[in-house]
């Protein structure tokens, strides 16, 4: 299933080129807290659809260019993401690397990427106003968590994956000169995770590491590579965060991103496509209002 989040956070199914609301199949309780059904949906899955089945057989379709998209989860509770996660991607930054001498997603581990800086399908990545940075777009396949646990083995790893959306990682690259901003910091600006258009359920998916991935410019392709070429998989990606602490359902992975990395900049428009997930275009724009500290 495709299962999107849209409007006022309601909650629908996309088939074709139709989707169909099934908000109604989703508790009562959760109108007090709309950013939260998609959390809810999928921690309750399996008791849930059949409800969302019966739902869906009743409800009219609507068509897909008259609605606003939210991010595929627009309330994650974490979104974890891998750094330097394939081989040809390691040092074309060059003096504008993080990830020093090498090492790759193993070695390093994970960063965070604040959750509230999520987007969908057709929204907006806003870059300071004025600012004379470099912004990067990174392509990557994101992870949805669907059965939450702590110390899981690879191993056991499929079990808890609810399934895939795609997301792009917006970044503001340091500069040599300059010094050196936190990580997580120069990738949660609003908007710089876009995640959509959809969660498209595990076993409509199959296989993650053998999925086309690849990223446009204004209709230049900039990135193109196979998930088969992560240096670290999902499995072991899903070890590694657990093995810190507990993950939770509806937390998201951003699984690392191929070579292509490139700068984007106010009026550019990006897309992404994923192999078996989907397609997500965003727009870039800077901001109206002037930050009291300058990026």
């Amino acid at each position: 299933m495709k299962i999107a989040s849209f409007d006022d956070h309601r909650v629908g199914l996309v088939e074709g080129e139709r989707l169909y609301d099934v908000t109604a199949a989703l508790p009562a309780a959760l109108d007090a807290l709309p950013p939260q059904r998609i959390n809810w949906l999928v921690a309750h899955w399996a008791e849930a659809r059949p409800a969302i089945e019966r739902v869906r057989a009743q409800a009219t379709g609507r068509a897909l260019d008259v609605v606003r998209w939210l991010a595929a989860n627009p309330a994650p509770p974490h979104v974890f993401a891998a750094p330097a996660n394939y081989r040809k991607h390691i040092g074309e930054l060059g003096s504008r690397v993080v990830t020093k001498k090498g090492r790759t997603a193993r070695e390093q581990g994970f960063f965070l990427k604040a959750p509230g800086s999520v987007v969908g399908h057709g929204g907006t990545i806003e870059l300071p106003r004025g600012s004379t940075r470099r912004f990067d777009h990174e392509s990557e396949l994101a992870v949805i968590i669907g059965q939450g646990g702590r110390d899981i083995p690879r191993e056991r790893a499929w079990s808890h994956v609810f399934g895939y959306a795609c997301l792009i990682d917006a970044t503001m690259r340091i500069e040599a000169e300059q010094f050196e901003e936190e990580r997580s910091m120069r990738k949660s600006f609003a908007g710089f995770t876009p995640l959509g258009p959809w969660i498209v359920t595990a076993d409509e998916v199959g296989d993650p590491q053998a999925l086309d991935n690849r990223l446009w410019v204004n209709g230049e392709l900039r990135q193109q590579a196979n998930t088969g070429e992560m240096i670290v998989g999902v499995a072991e990606l899903i070890e590694l965060v657990s093995s810190v602490l507990p993950l939770q359902p509806g937390d998201v992975i951003a699984s690392g991103t191929p070579e292509g990395v490139g700068p984007f900049a106010p009026g550019d428009t990006l897309r992404i496509a994923i192999e078996r997930v989907g397609e997500m275009t965003v727009q870039v724009r800077e901001r109206e209002g002037v930050s009291p500290r300058a990026y």
